[in-house]
């Protein structure tokens, strides 16, 4: 296999190639470092390439691998941890340049899981400014950009992750998701990225984040890929305001499981905010008539997302101001919803508006198995594309844009993004999957199967090969 195969094999195989010594962890950080070297000026999907530290984990995993037969899952596997993610020693950004000396000195519980897991970190990736917009264009930082488009955007704020996955500079990644930032920039960029339920991912070390709406998840070639991850990142950590079971056997296991008829429900259109333009349309109903193929109940119907709209703006916006930092060096979006921010009663207020237009919509999960949605409303914006607006007119465009991806963070819902195709300009279509509160194993099985019947692990963006 040559070295541009090895980047772009799954990470579960990585794992067993490492197993079987037929490649060792320094020989794939190297490849996987050598292409960041290469590529990353083109993609900014790195804002910190840990070349030193990596090479000396992967030195030290490989000379363990010559002594050792008890290994951890991905023991070897390089990985990409995104910055808004504390890992020790590594400066932690949020996407804004006064705080490239800011070195913490632990690390978070899911990089915890991760290093426990075997994997080696290559690097913190590009996100929006405190991870708040759709695109990663933060100042100071070169412009992430799409792979398989460099004129477009690779989403946001996961939008470095996912390029650096999609290109071949990673064999998987960590991304967070709090209005749509992992399914967004998985969907810009043609991988496949999990939204887990709340309470399956812990936030340790730091407490609850938005009144539950935001999690950490993965971002993976395939399917399998993104549930092993989620297997790895998945547990309660000791102080953690909820959580979940673990599943059992695991959410890799729900790759093999046999699926009976499932009930689908599906739209285009999301009230109040607009429907699909034709590319997203077409990824909805392609995937939606392959469902019904596949011996599933296919209908149209969604539920009111209209009462979610206010309450949530808030509550995303209060998080600006909670993060600390002066709103003199805040972009100007930042800086407008900073000034927005209203009291803490207000805050609270619409956290309980928020929770009780949730309950509704997942009652309309009693007689639905999983919803299909587009990811967001329309392809991929041009880097820099709404630069010249104004902070008010860029918000209600981002507003407009993830439209579909909100809800299920408002619910505390799974949701999986998976590419189905390709517009006329190159650049992936997907769509989202919606389970019940907790159900991640049905997404995961819903999603093997359309995998299956569309395979995507081929596609490659020519830049990176």
């Amino acid at each position: 296999m040559n070295e541009t195969d090895l980047a772009f094999t799954p990470a579960l195989e990585l794992a067993q190639l490492i197993r079987r010594r037929e490649v060792s962890p320094l020989e794939l950080v190297n490849i996987y470092l050598e292409r960041i070297e290469r590529l990353n000026p083109q993609l900014g999907s790195y804002f910190t390439v840990m070349a030193d530290l990596a090479i000396a984990d992967a030195q030290a995993k490989t000379e363990i691998l010559a002594t050792t037969r008890e290994l951890p899952a991905f023991f070897g596997v390089p990985i990409s941890i995104k910055d808004l993610n504390a890992v020790a020693g590594v400066p932690c950004t949020y996407g804004n340049p006064a705080l490239l000396n800011n070195i913490l000195n632990y690390d978070d519980g899911v990089v915890t899981q991760i290093k426990q897991a075997g994997f080696v970190l290559l690097g913190k990736t590009a996100t929006s400014e405190l991870g708040s917009f759709p695109y990663s264009e933060p100042t100071g930082f070169p412009p992430a950009r799409n792979p398989w488009n460099l004129d477009y955007t690779p989403g946001g704020s996961s939008g470095g992750a996912a390029a650096s996955l999609a290109a071949g500079l990673c064999a998987i990644a960590q991304g967070s998701d709090g209005g749509g930032s992992i399914r967004g920039p998985a969907a810009c960029c043609g991988v496949v990225g999990i939204k887990p339920s709340r309470g399956r991912v812990t936030n340790a070390p730091v407490g609850d984040r938005l009144s539950g709406i935001a999690t950490n998840g993965p971002l993976a070639r395939t399917v399998a890929d993104a549930a092993a991850l989620l297997d790895t990142i998945s547990g309660y950590f000791p102080g953690d305001p909820y959580w979940l079971p673990d599943p059992q056997p695991s959410f890799l296991a729900a790759t093999q499981k046999q699926l009976g008829e499932l009930r689908i429900a599906f739209s285009t259109i999301i009230p109040p905010l607009g429907e699909a333009d034709a590319n997203c349309e077409q990824g909805v109903l392609q995937t939606v008539k392959l469902l019904e193929q596949l011996g599933h109940q296919v209908e149209e119907k969604c539920p009111d997302f209209s009462g979610l709209v206010e309450p949530f703006q808030i509550v995303w916006q209060a998080g600006v101001g909670a993060a600390g930092i002066p709103a003199e060096v805040l972009q100007p979006v930042n800086r407008f919803l900073l000034a927005r921010s209203g009291s803490a009663a207000e805050y609270l207020q619409a956290v309980a508006q928020m929770q009780m237009v949730a309950r509704q919509i997942v009652a309309f999960f009693n007689n639905v198995d999983v919803l299909v949605l587009p990811v967001y409303l329309h392809s991929p914006i041009r880097v820099g594309e709404w630069a010249s607006l104004s902070p008010e007119e860029t918000f209600q465009n981002i507003i407009n844009w993830v439209a579909p991806c909100p809800p299920a963070n408002a619910t505390g819902q799974p949701a999986i993004a998976l590419p189905v195709g390709f517009d006329s300009n190159g650049l992936p279509i997907s769509v989202q999957l919606v389970g019940k509160p907790g159900a991640e194993e049905t997404l995961i099985s819903v999603a093997t199967q359309l995998e299956a019947a569309n395979p995507w692990l081929q596609h490659r963006p020519a830049l990176a090969t």
